[in-house]
């Protein structure tokens, strides 16, 4: 990757731009050039929150300003870990710190409209439509520039989460920075106290740690002992903004309405699947009402949402519930039909909503301890230092509700649903093609 830089960019410049949450992000010549590609400026337009912002009017905020932050807290991280040595940054290769800041300022210019709501509904990830999207273009043409094709592959590795890079746990995993501004910034703009982090604390406490894979060291990403109770606090945000913001009943209603509306919209021609990823929300929202005429759409722009008719926390759901909800789509609409019908609703006036993040609050992260000896913390946790992960599934499962939201009241109890959730795919399409009641 020792190639000269960009033509476009001089390597030199930098700006500093003012954010609400960082205070100041200074940006190096390479980000400048990058930062106005179309690509990027996209995401100006694409909001973090997806509907959000129908229950918390603050939520508007864009994930070109989440892409600015985690740009942000990766040269931070790069400067503390450079501070504390042992191992030394020095010994990661000046390509890898390169590819490292540019992963994080990209991550998201595959995201679609709305938040998750789309991979929610089938449609391909976010970080395989930013992956292709490396090497197209004016974005790819000055990646070309700045390091070649080992640039642009180095940073869709790390996006995808696959790099043997020993900086990877910055972009993905327990202790991403990624999460780390999307935590602070959404209970920010929210208004809510729920997301804050340590974060002083957190960068204060990164380390690199050397282990040994088959007798040849690598290096990896890890957190000193007087981070754990900073780690432990990420953790517990993740909860709580899951608990009282991602997942809020009006949040979740809305988000159900905008899937089915794309997901129809998308399946009639009126919008391709493969151009989504290049729309932004107003954009994709004028195609909706405009072209597909989509009522779902119409009642978003008002803020009619759904009313919930069922709402049970997920401890009154079978222990071990399937997952079709939230894995096959198409099933699930042909569910929500089937009910609507037996409940006295027309097709479309019935949304399930059962939202699932298993990895909620998983851990896989070297610690090292005060005496020197490093341990792996997973999902168990350890004594002492980091528990929550071994609560997690009580957590998760208080985080979790299954809802059944309706366009007009029901003439129907609709208490069956959650015994649906007792039955696999299979046996759920079995039910269906014999015409029996669901409910």
């Amino acid at each position: 990757m020792s190639r000269p830089p960009a033509r476009g960019a001089d390597l030199r410049r930098f700006e500093v731009i003012r954010d609400p949450l960082w205070d100041n992000i200074t940006l190096d010549g390479a980000a400048l050039s990058l930062v106005d590609t179309a690509a990027v400026q996209r995401l100006r337009y694409v909001r973090q929150l997806g509907h959000a912002f129908l229950v918390y009017p603050g939520a508007t905020h864009s994930r070109f300003e989440h892409a600015l932050g985690a740009y942000h807290l990766t040269r931070r991280a790069l400067h503390a870990l450079e501070a504390r040595g042992t191992p030394t940054l020095d010994r990661v290769r000046p390509e890898d710190r390169v590819a490292v800041t540019l992963a994080a300022l990209l991550h998201d210019i595959g995201h679609y409209p709305f938040s998750h709501a789309l991979e929610e509904a089938g449609f391909v990830s976010h970080e395989a439509q930013g992956v292709a999207r490396l090497s197209e273009g004016e974005l790819g043409r000055l990646l070309n520039e700045l390091g070649g094709p080992e640039l642009i592959e180095a940073i869709g590795a790390l996006m995808r989460g696959r790099s043997a890079s020993p900086l990877q746990g910055l972009i993905s995993g327990s202790l991403d920075l990624d999460k780390i501004d999307y935590l602070c910034r959404d209970s920010r703009m929210c208004g809510v106290p729920y997301g804050m982090v340590d974060v002083d604390r957190l960068l204060a406490s990164l380390t690199l740690v050397a282990q040994s894979d088959g007798g040849v060291e690598r290096l990896e990403i890890g957190v000193l002992e007087k981070g754990a109770s900073a780690l432990e606090s990420l953790l517990f945000a993740k909860y709580q903004m899951y608990r009282n913001v991602y997942w809020h009943h009006a949040v979740r209603s809305a988000t159900c309405m905008f899937k089915r509306a794309a997901r129809e919209a998308v399946r009639r021609g009126f919008v391709p699947a493969d151009a989504v990823a290049d729309l932004t929300d107003d954009s994709f929202m004028q195609l909706l009402e405009n072209r597909s005429q989509s009522r779902l759409a119409a009642a978003l722009r008002a803020r009619r949402l759904y009313k919930r008719a069922l709402d049970l926390p997920a401890s009154e759901v079978s222990a071990e519930p399937a997952d079709w909800i939230s894995a096959n789509p198409d099933l699930t609409a042909t569910v929500e039909d089937t009910l609507a019908t037996q409940a006295g609703l027309e097709p479309g006036e019935l949304l399930l909503d059962f939202p699932a993040r298993h990895d909620l609050l998983s851990l896989d992260l070297l610690l090292r301890l005060r005496d020197g000896e490093v341990v792996r913390l997973t999902d168990e946790g350890r004594a002492g230092h980091v528990g929550l992960p071994r609560i997690a599934a009580e957590l998760y499962r208080s985080a979790r509700r299954l809802r059944v939201f309706v366009a007009r009241a029901v003439t129907r109890p609709l208490d069956g649903v959650a015994q649906l959730l007792e039955l696999s795919a299979e046996e759920v399409s079995a039910r269906l093609a014999s015409g029996r009641s669901l409910l």
